[in-house]
């Protein structure tokens, strides 16, 4: 999503609220609760769950194994569930050709560092540049050249943007900070 005017372009930034995510966090509880009830069941000799039948899975070592990947799996999807309800990695990105500045905004872990924000002048821009990698797992990314600083994402590699997207995307943003294109 993105807006435009005649001397300031703003870009939101998605973050790890996709539907992906609440997909594999939702998966990953589910199965790491069936793991750790198999575990519980078979070291108490009931069965918690009927569809598990306990009575078949001796504790040590299969029952202490599937305890461990179920306090495991609920880590991980603890993990995912702070990342997704604090948006991480969500934010924006400022051209203002006005004042000559380009803000990049990022939300991150709480903590010291939560809030990262970098500042470019317009001027220090040297390209905007295309990386392409095709292949099984095809990845395209857009950067922005900066002089004395390197090369600085400004899409995500899992954003799957097509060829035509990217380079559409690309060429809009060249046009409007007045700056080449590479393609690497």
């Amino acid at each position: 999503m993105s807006w435009q005017s005649e001397h300031i372009w703003i870009e939101l930034i998605r973050g790890s609220r996709k539907i992906s995510n609440f997909c594999w966090a939702i998966i990953l509880f589910l199965g790491s609760l069936g793991f750790l009830s198999v575990g519980t069941s078979s070291y108490l000799g009931k069965n918690l769950i009927s569809l598990f039948p306990s009575q078949q899975i001796i504790f040590f070592p299969q029952g202490l194994v599937m305890s461990f990947y179920g306090v495991a799996g609920l880590f991980i999807s603890a993990y995912l569930w702070c990342t997704i309800s604090w948006n991480v990695g969500s934010g924006y990105d400022r051209f203002d050709r006005k004042e000559g500045i380009v803000c990049l905004f990022r939300w991150g872990f709480p903590g010291k560092n939560r809030r990262v924000l970098l500042r470019f002048l317009i001027n220090d821009i040297q390209s905007v540049r295309i990386e392409v990698k095709e292949g099984i797992y095809a990845r395209r990314v857009l950067y922005m050249e900066i002089r004395g600083q390197g090369a600085i994402p400004l899409t995500r590699a899992d954003d799957n943007f097509t060829p035509r997207e990217i380079e559409q995307k690309a060429a809009e943003l060249a046009y409007f900070l007045r700056v080449p294109i590479e393609v690497f």
